[in-house]
């Protein structure tokens, strides 16, 4: 269904989900943003295997390929929103669908012959790579417009979805993290990235693109390594894909 990519069902927790695999190298699992595994996000695990690595990409809700609309989008993340596999409100929680995700990348750790694992995690899915980052093979989280739990209050904002517990062992394994975010993004505020450098320390690194006026990027932009990715030399998105790859080969190789 995805050209260069093999079709898995893989069963965890009683639960099976399609996963897409492609490329050789250290294994990254990449989590699709919302509204699904839309072409932008394609795009990007192709980028990644051209530098070396091989991508597991679940199917977590909507269509495979099929074209971001607002529409669909919409469809989505309301179905994201009352799903209990996902936790978008709640403070203090990971979402309960990072078990499966931690499964999985505990498989790509096996398959690959015992090679170090990285994450992303992208919007809605963002903070599900920290989570993960509790087991000793995920070496290397990214997390890319962390947009959960939404920013409706100073408490939320402050804060994202990973348990204190989770936090502890991350802060205790001395992981690495890495997060992406435009500036005038409102679904990822400020203060999210202030609490995980607090949280983190300078473990936490920040790669944050400037979408002020008059910078030149969209005010409403959001999504850094997907629908608002531009590939053209010199434009931000593809510095932080650059960080982002350079990140990755640090960590996993």
């Amino acid at each position: 269904m995805i050209e260069g990519f093999s079709k898995q069902a893989l069963t965890f927790h009683q639960t099976t989900r399609e996963v897409f695999v492609g490329g050789s190298g250290p294994p990254i699992v990449v989590l699709h943003e919302v509204p699904g595994l839309h072409p932008g996000v394609v795009g990007f695990a192709r980028r990644l295997t051209a530098a070396g690595f091989q991508v597991w990409m679940p199917s977590l809700f909507g269509t495979v390929l099929r074209p971001v609309g607002l529409r669909y989008t919409a469809s989505s993340l309301r179905m994201a929103c009352v799903s209990r596999e996902f936790t978008t409100w709640a403070l203090g929680r990971s979402s309960p669908v990072v078990q499966w995700l931690r499964a999985l990348s505990a498989h790509a750790h096996e398959v690959s012959g015992g090679q170090p694992v990285g994450a992303i995690g992208m919007c809605l899915t963002g903070g599900f790579a920290l989570a993960m980052a509790v087991d000793e093979h995920l070496a290397a989280p990214v997390l890319s417009q962390p947009s959960c739990p939404f920013a409706l209050t100073p408490a939320r904002a402050r804060s994202i979805d990973c348990s204190a517990e989770e936090l502890d062992v991350v802060r205790q394994r001395g992981v690495c993290v890495l997060g992406l975010r435009f500036t005038g993004d409102r679904m990822v505020p400020t203060s999210r990235f202030r609490f995980l450098r607090d949280t983190l320390g300078d473990r936490f690194e920040a790669f944050e693109i400037d979408s002020s006026l008059g910078s030149g990027i969209k005010p409403w932009a959001h999504s850094v390594l997907g629908v608002d990715f531009v590939d053209e030399p010199g434009h931000p998105t593809v510095a932080a894909l650059e960080r982002v790859l350079g990140f990755f080969g640090e960590h996993l190789r």
